[in-house]
């Protein structure tokens, strides 16, 4: 059964207008995938502002929709908003994660390898999903990575928050996005700053005719 237009969320129906956007298919009162690409910028600062939990609840919601291999759903979302719990997430790895304190929300996702071999890829797709949904919301978010990380020369991050927030030990972490509302101005990318150089068609190296 397809659901009604009008039971969609606008965070999915910006993201489900991708393929519109590149067909330039665009039509009166729609909001165009590539527009939100446009002003995606990672924010470093963050307003002393609660995130509503409406708006928490849809991007949870759009990233539970991301696309994932198999349909596995490898990954499992925390969400943090208790102040001590985010100050101590900041120091799970020595630097590079200091801004989840300053956040009103931090999702940590989290990924099980028994269930696919793809679960990093799937957990990055859905935490992706998740900075576009919130800035469709009119958030912003950043990314801090813990796969990979220690948070000392004995505990890995993923042991380290493990510990912290009670997960099962199928579970790696992946990384840390932190959402709220901008505390600086956001300045998007210009067009002519994009690299469009590391672009290649049909064969490396060779451009657009």
């Amino acid at each position: 059964m397809v659901e009604s237009q009008e039971k969609r969320s606008p965070v999915i129906c910006s993201i489900a207008c991708f393929v519109g956007a590149t067909f330039n298919l665009k039509k009166k009162g729609e909001k165009m995938f590539n527009e939100l690409a446009e002003k995606r910028r990672s924010v470093k600062v963050y307003a002393k502002r609660p995130v509503e939990a409406g708006k928490i609840d849809a991007i949870i919601e759009t990233a539970l929709r991301s696309p994932t291999g198999k349909a596995a759903r490898p990954w499992a979302f925390v969400v943090v908003t208790d102040k001590t719990l985010l100050e101590k997430l900041s120091v799970a790895k020595p630097q590079g994660a200091a801004f989840v304190k300053d956040t009103p929300v931090g999702v940590v996702v989290c990924g099980d390898p028994s269930v696919s071999g793809l679960w990093v890829e799937d957990c990055s797709i859905a935490a992706v999903t998740m900075q576009y949904a919130a800035l469709e919301l009119g958030l912003g978010s950043r990314w801090a990575q813990m796969r990979g990380n220690n948070f000392n020369e004995g505990k890995t991050s993923t042991q380290y928050i493990a510990e912290l927030l009670g997960l099962p030990e199928n579970l790696t972490v992946e990384c840390i996005i932190a959402i709220g509302y901008p505390g600086e101005e956001i300045v998007p990318y210009k067009k002519d700053a994009l690299r469009f150089d590391k672009v290649s068609y049909n064969r490396f190296g060779q451009k657009k005719a």
